[in-house]
């Protein structure tokens, strides 16, 4: 990614700079940035009373396991050996997918699809809970404080705002990060020094002691787990940031983290009754009591940055799910005009309402906790699955990938039963949503394979004589000057019986020049180029566009430069056929056809395949069409149907027994 400067330069921020490190605080640790606001009230209500424990062994343990979890699970895991794991300097569990599945494992897809789904979850989760933790710090002010009001209207300004782009705001999220962080560290330094003994906690022998000897250990290690949490959204924004960049920042970032988690754990030790009796967030009352007001207002702005930053991840995964033919094509806007500015209509009222829901439906925070920790527990195993499959590609040493294996899936599958233990009291909801998008994007990946069975290809160039014949045939209307067909052919010369069909019988469209246009998808995000092929001199061309999975499929605009290189090139005429026109140079006429369903005879189908394409039907709803995802102006846009052309239905024929002609 790159930004342009006053001076009109560009700036790349892939590689390491102050300004790429400003830009990584601002875009990559909003999540894990944010939760401070809430780990350690979660581990505190973890603890059960009467417990034998005495509190500070409870306390530095849990700091410990905190430590630890931000050690192994971030730094090592994410910041160590993820970043290395980029497509093309692009990062996330749909990247790492694309990195492994030409490896013909087929069953790879259903782990992306799971983890994508859980992180997507998280989307829902994050913006409502981080929001709602820095509201109810006003609660510390005034106890009758509306939080659920304010929390529903800040979520509302929020996705409200993607519409218009984000990049004016965007220049100041660096700067309130550091702001942020610089604070956290602060604060948690001012009370660190009233009781230096919880320094223990950099010892991992306390959070072994914690989970070995506390009653409540699977309880407490569901709200560690929770430091943790924007790990997964680090990796997803590789792309943003460039690894080099991410790693210097998360230095600063986990610093400032663990003064403000150990400073919280000093004040927890001398003020635990109070805590524990009124509620107290612990974030909140490390602060001054004049210090409590800006503090909320503070808490609040990196609640919005982390929550825009869950909201762009969650429209560049359904971009690539897109790419991967995990998710039906929609419309994609770019309000700010970069690349990484991205905002998706459908998917951004869906979340809002998501997130009201969440809110409305949990009223407090630390009732979302459970939902938070589970969606992430599972995206990191899927990640980690992912991540063997690719260092066993790599051809790294085997005794380390199982030493790799051992210690994660390890480590995740004990913070998945800590979670799982909470389905109740709701992480069900998590298991809901993402088990909705989950089974979307499993449909439609395999809805689209049953349907291309049944859609016959066939070679282009057996139909050119047909074609050459109608076009000197003035009897057939003429259609079009230039008439254009989106393929889905993966071959060079062919192009589905449908779209054949479509020219010759269901309505002979005679026309100047024939164009199939077809996308390919690269693994490269920013690929973008074309190719023409040309079947019949004069007549028929084949464009294949040439798109990374994170470049906008506006193929109206980039057909219109297309055909402008073609008259150029003198290929194609720039003035219309019809003298009358020609005489007054005005550009030749385009017609676009789109054939949108291709009638399947259930005879045809497994149960099954009955039940996925149903499913998929469903899905197609929520997309957009064809014609609008790719950017195809709807005034010169015909919408087709057309029949299953390639199986005879295997039935017994029906018998003629009279037929009576009259004279």
């Amino acid at each position: 990614m790159s930004v342009i400067n006053e001076t009109g330069h560009h700036l790349d921020l892939k590689k390491l700079s102050v300004v790429g490190v400003l830009v990584a605080l601002g875009i990559v640790f909003g999540d894990i940035g944010t939760s401070p606001l809430y780990v350690m009230k979660a581990i505190v209500h973890a603890r059960k009373e009467g417990s034998n424990m005495p509190l500070n062994e409870y306390i530095e343990g849990a700091l410990s396991c905190i430590i630890w979890t931000l050690t192994l699970q971030t730094t090592v895991k994410y910041v160590i050996i993820a970043l290395r794991a980029d497509n093309k300097g692009e990062g996330g569990i749909l990247a790492l997918f694309s990195l492994v599945k030409n490896l013909k494992k087929r069953w790879l897809y259903l782990i992306a699809i799971l983890g994508a789904s859980a992180l997507i979850a998280d989307g829902v989760i994050t913006p409502s809970l981080t929001v709602m933790s820095a509201i109810e710090g006003l609660k510390t002010y005034n106890p009758h404080t509306p939080v659920v009001v304010i929390t529903c209207a800040i979520l509302v300004g929020i996705f409200v705002v993607q519409q218009f782009g984000t990049a004016f705001i965007g220049k100041f999220f660096g700067p309130v990060m550091v702001i942020w962080f610089l604070v956290l560290g602060g604060l948690g330094v001012m009370h660190l020094f009233t009781n230096l003994e919880i320094l223990r906690a950099f010892n991992p022998y306390y959070a072994y002691k914690l989970i070995i000897n506390s009653p409540s250990a699977i309880v407490i290690l569901g709200a560690v787990f929770l430091c943790t949490t924007g790990a997964e959204a680090l990796y997803s924004d590789l792309g943003h940031c460039g690894a080099k960049n991410i790693r210097a920042s998360w230095i600063f970032v986990k610093v400032m983290l663990i003064l403000n988690y150990l400073g919280q754990g000093a004040w927890i030790l001398e003020n635990y009754e109070t805590v524990h009796a009124n509620g107290i967030n612990p974030f909140f009352g490390i602060m001054p009591e004049w210090m409590v007001i800006p503090g909320v207002i503070l808490a609040t702005a990196a609640a919005i940055i982390a929550s825009q930053a869950l909201i762009t991840g969650s429209f560049t995964i359904f971009s690539e799910a897109m790419s991967l033919n995990f998710w039906p094509n929609q419309k994609i806007d770019y309000p700010s005009g970069l690349k990484g500015q991205m905002y998706i209509p459908r998917i951004n009222w869906g979340l809002l309402a998501l997130c009201i829901v969440v809110v409305l439906y949990f009223k407090e925070s630390g009732k979302m906790e459970a939902a938070y920790g589970l969606s992430i527990t599972v995206t990191m195993m899927m990640t980690s699955l992912l991540l063997i499959i690719y260092l066993l590609k790599k051809r790294v040493q085997k005794l380390l990938i199982l030493l790799f294996a051992l210690v994660y899936l390890s480590i995740e599958l004990g913070f998945f039963s800590a979670n799982i233990i909470k389905f109740f009291e709701g992480g069900w909801i998590t298991v809901v949503l993402a088990g909705f998008i989950g089974v979307c994007m499993y449909a439609w990946y395999n809805g689209r394979i049953i349907k291309n069975k049944f859609i016959k290809f066939v070679k282009l160039n057996k139909y050119v004589p047909i074609i050459k014949d109608m076009k000197l045939d003035e009897t057939i209307p003429k259609y079009a000057t230039n008439l254009a067909f989106l393929s889905r052919a993966k071959y060079e010369d062919e192009v589905e019986s449908k779209i054949i069909y479509s020219i010759i019988r269901k309505q002979p469209k005679r026309a100047d020049h024939y164009f199939i246009l077809n996308i390919v998808n690269q693994e490269d995000p920013y690929t973008f180029k074309y190719t023409v092929d040309e079947v019949m001199p004069g007549t028929i061309y084949k464009i294949n566009f040439i798109l990374g999975f994170k470049i906008d499929r506006r193929i109206n605009d980039y057909f219109d430069d297309v055909l402008k290189d073609l008259m150029k090139e003198g290929v194609i005429p720039e003035r219309s056929s019809f003298p009358s026109l020609r005489a007054h140079n005005v550009p030749p006429d385009l017609k676009y056809v789109v054939i949108d369903n291709t009638y399947i005879n259930d005879a045809l189908l497994t149960v099954k395949e009955k039940i996925i394409l149903n499913i998929y039907n469903f899905v197609k709803y929520i997309g957009s069409d064809d014609f609008k995802a790719w950017g195809v102006s709807a005034h010169n846009v015909v919408v087709e149907s057309a029949p299953l052309l390639d199986h005879d239905i295997v039935t017994k024929k029906i018998q003629q027994v009279d037929f009576h002609r009259k004279d």
